[in-house]
């Protein structure tokens, strides 16, 4: 893999988790390529791999996480770099942003010295022009009372200005890559929003390529402009969110947006997908998804289901819609 227009570009991914008792296969076979000033939102249910999948990206998994495939980050292999180089990556060229601000930043440092440190690491400046730098990018991400802020603890700010200063911090050496691991969902609403809406406008300013974990199909209309569907470590279904959101493929796909109260009536009971996600401890034989699947039929019972292309930009491993024919595929799911 060469093509340098691609700011991450996935190969085939697989992370086993190895202990005496078992291996869990978190994720197996995860293929997806971003492009400058591209957002992709990977979005699922608890468990399906998809934190797994972009802490892979930084090589930021325990020791007993085996990582197999390829994975590259502006053309460089990230599975091959020693642990110099990974330092060297992580936070200059791919920062993330994770989900709880309040246990991803240090308590007994000041909000401040935690971005001029980065700062200083990356581009190796002095602490004076690392908190002038610091300070800058605080209100860059509209945080009030920057200067104020700048000195103080992360238990003294609320939750939104915590993640504001995560991602202000995720920023501050300019990354072509931006991972975001379910940043709202500790947030309020109102709040959330907010988050969304700077997160997208700092992303187009810096035109970075953004990979957005969530389970809120919601918010992945909101920011997103393609879709990754993830179920038991794989991806099936992907396509440019309006499309997907419209015209979903994949019986879980669909099960997801059938199971939102957007759009239902006031009287009807939401359709909720039966049943639990498989134990990945355990071998899967056919499609992960059957047993939950009420068109299952017995060939996905037995047989794992190839990944099939209905129409540009768009992916799904189904064997229900690998046997549909053109018109059936364009069928809108849903009115």
């Amino acid at each position: 893999m060469t093509d340098n227009a691609y700011v991450a570009r996935v190969e085939n991914l697989e992370v086993k988790f190895v202990s005496r008792e078992s291996t869990t296969k978190a994720v197996n076979g995860v293929s997806f390529t971003l492009k400058e000033g591209e957002v992709l939102s990977i979005i699922g249910e608890s468990g399906s791999g998809k934190s797994v999948s972009m802490r892979a990206l930084m090589r930021l998994l325990p020791s007993k996480a085996k990582i197999g495939g390829e994975v590259e980050v502006n053309g460089k292999d990230v599975l091959k770099m020693s642990g110099r180089e990974l330092t060297r990556m992580r936070g200059k060229e791919v920062s993330m942003i994770f989900q709880e601000p309040m246990t991803a930043l240090d308590p007994v440092y000041t909000v401040g010295d935690q971005i001029a440190e980065t700062v200083m690491r990356h581009e190796g400046v002095s602490k004076e022009e690392g908190l002038k730098r610091a300070l800058e990018l605080l209100e860059f991400v509209r945080v009030p009372s920057a200067e104020r802020r700048l000195k103080a603890y992360p238990f003294e700010l609320s939750g939104g200005l915590r993640q504001r200063a995560m991602i202000a911090m995720a920023l501050s050496c300019r990354p072509s890559l931006l991972l975001a691991d379910e940043p709202t969902t500790a947030l309020d609403a109102t709040v959330q929003i907010q988050v969304l809406i700077l997160l997208r406008k700092l992303q187009k300013e810096m035109g970075m390529g953004v990979i957005f974990v969530t389970h809120d199909l919601g918010v992945a209309a909101q920011i997103a402009d393609k879709v990754a569907v993830m179920y038991a470590g794989r991806i099936v279904e992907m396509g440019p969110v309006r499309d997907l959101l419209r015209n979903p493929l994949h019986p879980y796909t669909q099960g997801m947006l059938a199971s939102t109260v957007h759009g239902q009536d006031r009287n009807t009971d939401i359709e909720a997908i039966p049943g639990s996600p498989p134990d990945m401890r355990n071998e899967i034989r056919g499609c992960a998804f059957a047993p939950r699947c009420k068109h299952a039929t017995e060939l996905c019972r037995t047989t794992e289901p190839p990944e099939t292309s209905p129409g540009e930009g768009r992916a799904v491993r189904c064997h229900l819609v690998s046997g549909m024919t053109g018109a059936e595929q364009d069928a809108p799911a849903y009115a």
